[in-house]
Order: C-alpha cells, then structure tokens, then sequence
C-alpha cells in the first residue's frame, strides 16, 4: 500500500523562520538520500491559510511519496530535514495518508499509486496546477471568494493553501467529512465549480494533478488539536478570538457621606416649565 505523508511546521521566531528557509534549499539534496523516499515536495505556504499570494514565512510543509507505512515511519524518523524543522518548529503535524484516486502529473511524472479503494466517509483531497503565467491574475481573481465558501464549509475541517514556486505552482490540501459534499463544493454551481470549469474550458494549467485519499492516521497537533477528530466531530475549528482588551480596575467605591441634619421644608414654587435644552450638532 502506497503511503503518503505530509508535514507542516509553524514557527514562532526568525531563527526559526531563516532555518526553515534554508531548509527549502537546502533540504531537497538530504531528502534525494533518504531510504525508500520514491517522491517529495518541498512547499511553501500563503497567508490567510494558504489561499492568498502574499508568502507566510511562519508555516511549510514537505509532501513525500513511500512504497508503505513502515517505510514512511522509518524515513520520516531519519530524515535530517524532517527533523531539523520540527527542532526549530513550534508545532509540527504529520498526516498518513492512502491514495484512493489520482489522474494528471506532477513534475512530469505520475507520483501517486492508487491501492486502495473509496470508502464511505472522511476523506482528504490534495490538488495542484501549473498556472500559465499570463493567466495567473485571472486565476488569483477566484480566490478570495472561493477561501471564503471553504471556510464556512462545515464539512471542511482543514483546509491549506501551499506553492512549489509562489503565484503560479499551485497546491491545496483538505481533509472534508464525506465526498458528497467536497465535490459540491468542488464542482457544482459554486466559486470553486465555475473556477474550475473555466480552468478546464480556457486550458488555464500546463499540468496539473488532483487525488483523494484513504485517511490512516496523524502525529502533533495544528492549531493545537488534532484534525482527525473534528472529522468525527459536528464542530469546525473555531477562529481566533480577538485578544481581550487590559483589564481596568473598577474604580474603588466612595465611603458613604455624613447625614447632613435635614433642613425645614419650604412651599413648593411654582413650576415655570422646562429649561430649553441646547441642540448641538
């Protein structure tokens, strides 16, 4: 059974941050040694979970491609890059996964080895094109809105937006609860279905790959919780709360005054009406 992993690493300081990029060049060489490694994908992130052009230098990922599990157990242990950006990470997460379809090429070749079949269920996708470069803004242009349907999907419990070359070597990565409504979302009358079929009809990709997978299992935490149980869970993820003002200190109470003697009561006046109140602008 083919097995396919892929990492993500978040960093918190520049050490960090400058490791990581060096590891992206440098790191390609450590991985070629790698025992039983027969594919592998160094990968860059954007903001916004991905899907925005503007690089995220706090997240990456490294995609590899192992002939089975206890391969891609031993070669992921053993890999210096692995290892070296988990040490400088501040969370590392790792997904084990089966392919259960595959069509298109990557880097000219066909990575990917269908051994398993579909199940009812959850199931992860993993997408990426080549973008034509005088097509690239028109590509870009469906985005934000297509980040915003994703993101409000509750059947989508992770999505990540990742890039070989930024702005026009394109991946994406998401785990989904069941394949009905992730080829909704993926081809019906939605932003993405229409990115999609003008992608197709307009011939916007000089390659391109797309898969889903049998989900085996994961190690770490994102985000601090582990993806595989929101796929058994009705919640999503929840945003990031807006960091709570400083509290203030309520001001201390004032010592009741001294009962003054109670002066002699007069006649009421008589009423002259309301004083006119001022209208200011």
């Amino acid at each position: 059974m083919q097995v396919v992993t892929i990492s993500f690493f978040r960093y918190d300081n520049w050490a960090s941050r400058l490791e990581a990029l060096s590891q992206m060049a440098r790191g390609r060489y450590a991985l070629k040694t790698v025992p039983g490694l027969e594919f592998f994908k160094l990968l860059g992130t954007g903001s916004d979970e991905g899907f925005n052009p503007r690089p995220n230098v706090n997240v990456n990922a490294i995609l590899c491609v192992w002939p089975d599990m206890a391969t891609a157990k031993a070669g992921l242990k053993g890999s210096i890059t692995h290892r070296t950006l988990r040490d400088h990470s501040c969370e590392a997460y790792t997904i084990y996964l089966s392919p259960t379809s595959a069509r298109g090429m990557w880097s000219g070749v066909e990575p990917l080895k269908v051994t398993e079949k579909a199940e009812p269920g959850p199931l992860a996708v993993l997408t990426r094109a080549t973008v034509k470069l005088p097509i690239a803004l028109q590509f870009w242009k469906h985005v934000p809105q297509i980040q915003k349907e994703v993101a409000a999907d509750p059947t989508c419990v992770f999505h990540m937006g990742m890039a070989e070359v930024p702005w026009v070597q394109q991946v994406t990565f998401s785990l989904w609860k069941g394949a009905g409504t992730m080829a909704g979302f993926a081809h019906g009358e939605t932003p993405h279905g229409h990115a999609i079929r003008a992608a197709y009809g307009d011939h916007w990709f000089k390659e391109d790959l797309y898969a889903r997978f049998k989900i085996l299992e994961e190690e770490g935490t994102w985000e601090g919780g582990s993806p595989m149980a929101l796929l058994k869970s009705d919640a999503k993820p929840a945003a990031p709360a807006p960091a709570a003002p400083p509290a203030t200190e309520a001001p201390a109470a004032k010592e009741p005054a001294a009962e003054k003697p109670a002066k002699p009561t007069k006649a009421p006046k008589k009423s002259r009406g309301p004083k006119k109140s001022k209208v200011t602008a």
